[in-house]
């Protein structure tokens, strides 16, 4: 009896296997690749597990960096990728689109924090009203990302700025990058958090999903200078920060503006339903979109593009879970 159960019991897993082949068949045995922001790895690393209980017939392979780096691994030096998700949208307008991509799906938000820990100079003492008095006091040692690799690195710069303009305090920007040395600008932001966390810095700027998530101390500033409230995008573009530009010797100028994150399907993707599965369950409220909120990452529900022309560009499954908007 009991062999006759296993029997039966073998045979419906079989046919159970057949059945999920049968409903994806250009899906069975793909692996899709997402290039994404380094501030994106640790809810993009429970996305993924969720999604792949639910799709187990599809690998999600993922690498992670700064956001105009990895754009510029596409665009430039041709690396295969199903997907790219973006720190700052306009990297994806301005590197991938319209050679290597279509449309770009606005999905996320976020804003600048200083991080610091228990170990930090000062860190009993640091608040919104004296932080750039302490970063500028000798001894202190703050960093941030490249802005060249990583929109973290010019969000930064544009901090600083605003504050300068916001505080009404001249020569507040030179003073302070004059108490940064070189060896501090990072590749990426989150290479910033274990210096942080080793002692080796004493405080950083990241974005605050990822001092929530890394369980980090940080300060919170002022709306006028955080980038994160797009209702005061005009102050923000007081704020501008030159970077390399695709060539050798061009450079591009970054106006500042709130922190909004941008994804795309590139045109060329090998693995093509299966990307199309993971956007729809990453733009999905109660999927993606509910893990990032868990995370300290404000969505955007529903998802926007900037235009009618765009979204109708999108894979018919998508188009639902946008909405045209500015």
């Amino acid at each position: 009896m009991k062999a006759n159960l296993m029997q039966i019991s073998a045979a419906s897993l079989a046919v159970a296997a057949v059945l999920l082949c049968l409903a994806f068949p250009a899906a069975a045995g793909e692996k899709v690749v997402i290039f994404h922001a380094g501030s994106l790895t640790v809810p993009f690393v429970e996305i993924e597990k969720r999604f792949e209980a639910m799709h187990p017939q599809i690998d999600v392979l993922r690498e992670a960096g700064g956001s105009t780096k990895m754009a510029r691994m596409i665009s430039e030096l041709g690396k295969p990728a199903d997907i790219m998700a973006s720190a700052d949208y306009a990297v994806i307008d301005k590197t991938l689109i319209p050679k290597n991509a279509d449309w770009n799906i606005r999905f996320a938000t976020n804003q600048l924090v200083l991080c610091y820990t228990d170990k930090s100079k000062y860190a009993d003492e640091i608040s919104a009203d004296n932080w750039y008095d302490i970063l500028a006091r000798p001894g202190v040692v703050w960093g941030h990302s490249d802005p060249n690799l990583d929109p973290c690195g010019y969000r930064s710069l544009m901090v600083l700025q605003l504050a300068e303009k916001y505080y009404n305090q001249p020569g507040l920007y030179d003073k302070l990058i004059a108490n940064r040395p070189e060896a501090n600008v990072r590749p990426k932001s989150v290479e910033l958090v274990s210096l942080l966390k080793t002692g080796n810095m004493d405080y950083a700027w990241e974005y605050l999903s990822v001092a929530v998530q890394h369980e980090l101390k940080y300060v919170q500033l002022d709306d006028h200078i955080n980038l994160g409230n797009y209702q005061f995008d005009e102050f923000y573009s007081q704020a501008q920060v030159k970077v390399t530009g695709k060539k050798p010797g061009t450079w591009i100028t970054r106006t500042g503006s709130s922190c909004t994150y941008g994804i795309t399907l590139i045109k060329n993707a090998e693995n093509r339903q299966g990307a199309v599965m993971f956007l729809d369950y990453l733009l999905d409220p109660e999927g993606g979109l509910a893990i990032l909120k868990s995370m300290g990452q404000p969505p955007f529900v529903p998802c926007r593009v900037p235009t009618a022309e765009m979204k109708a560009k999108l894979p018919e499954p998508l188009q639902a879970r946008v909405e045209v908007r500015q």
